[in-house]
């Protein structure tokens, strides 16, 4: 998987080969944010659990959403809608290397199959109608977990700065449970002592587990019943008291990741950096990611652009101003 780079050094073999290389793709969508980012592929679709769509466009530097929970169905997708409680953390998005081709994909894969109960029929909003003068926005650089890159925090700024001129308000404000709920995602992933994971790699005729993901998932013991019930009456406080925290904003700008696209060898030991995108998992927000700006090495940033549920439109139509301002996608040295 190589991150899009905006750089590159020649290695003597007539091809530049660019700071992405050696790099994270991101994730469990990272070979998908990959293609489309090195230009193999205009369009892809991820899955989002804690971070899968966002993640890799961010380390790659393309565009990417995950939808509202309930807005797109996950039928015939691995963690589909009968995994268990985990399927509420998951939705399914496009990527691609522009948000205006999210804005179009998206209501295509969007709406009722039938099939997929989850799934609601609330009708899609259109990103071009939205009124940016309009809008209460909010953004934050640190989550209170982990603090970002310096080029990180700039680049939030930035993004602010663009908005500030265009949105009704703009303030400096970050939800408590971005940092509280941090612990609260892999808490609900492992309760069951992973039983969902090992139904899928069944399912799947896996007999090769690696190492990590034994470690991190498949050695755990399962709750108690009542310990499951308490989690899950923590999960809707989170979601409780992040709804009243949007009840002053229509859209919020913050970092996806504290770093840029890490190193295969320590990209494992950086995991806590991910913290920035599993509350949104949480809570079943629409969240677009653009690239935004690049780091010192040359490695994109991106930015989430976070909206109330079942307002797509206002992310991508912050993010798609955000792409214009900023820059977006640039075209890779490899």
């Amino acid at each position: 998987m190589i991150a899009n780079g905006a750089t590159g050094s020649g290695d003597g073999s007539g091809i530049s080969a660019g700071p992405g290389i050696g790099r994270s793709g991101g994730g469990s969508s990272g070979g998908a944010a990959a293609i489309v980012a090195a230009g193999g592929s205009p369009l892809d679709f991820g899955s989002d659990t804690g971070g899968s769509i966002r993640q890799p466009a961010h380390f790659c530097g393309i565009a990417g959403i995950k939808p509202t929970s309930g807005r797109v169905p996950r039928t015939g997708h691995i963690i589909s809608f009968d995994v268990g409680a985990m399927d509420m953390l998951t939705q399914i998005g496009p990527m691609a290397r522009f948000v205006e081709d999210l804005i179009l994909t998206l209501p295509i894969i969007a709406g009722v199959d039938w099939l997929d109960p989850t799934v609601v029929p609330m009708p899609l909003g259109d990103p071009t109608a939205v009124d940016l003068k309009k809008l209460r926005a909010a953004f934050y650089t640190d989550n209170g977990v982990l603090s970002p890159t310096p080029e990180t925090v700039e680049i939030v700024q930035s993004a602010a700065s663009a908005l500030a001129s265009l949105v009704a308000s703009l303030e400096e404000d970050r939800p408590p449970e971005a940092q509280r709920a941090v612990g609260l995602w892999f808490e609900l992933a492992v309760a069951d002592g992973s039983a969902w994971i090992r139904r899928l790699l069944e399912a799947a005729g896996t007999t090769h587990i690696h190492p990590v993901l034994k470690d991190r998932f498949l050695e755990r013991q399962p709750v108690s019943s009542a310990e499951f019930s308490q989690l899950i009456t923590r999960w809707n406080n989170v979601r409780s008291a992040m709804i009243s925290f949007m009840e002053n904003y229509d859209v919020i700008i913050c970092p996806v990741n504290a770093y840029p696209a890490m190193s295969h060898e320590t990209a494992l030991d950086q995991a806590i950096g991910w913290s920035y995108t599993r509350v949104y998992n949480l809570t079943g927000w629409p969240t677009a990611v653009v690239r935004a700006g690049t780091s010192p090495e040359g490695l994109p940033i991106g930015l989430q652009i976070v909206a109330r549920p079942w307002r797509e439109d206002v992310a991508l139509a912050v993010a798609h101003h955000i792409e214009a301002a900023l820059g977006g996608w640039r075209r890779p040295s490899l």
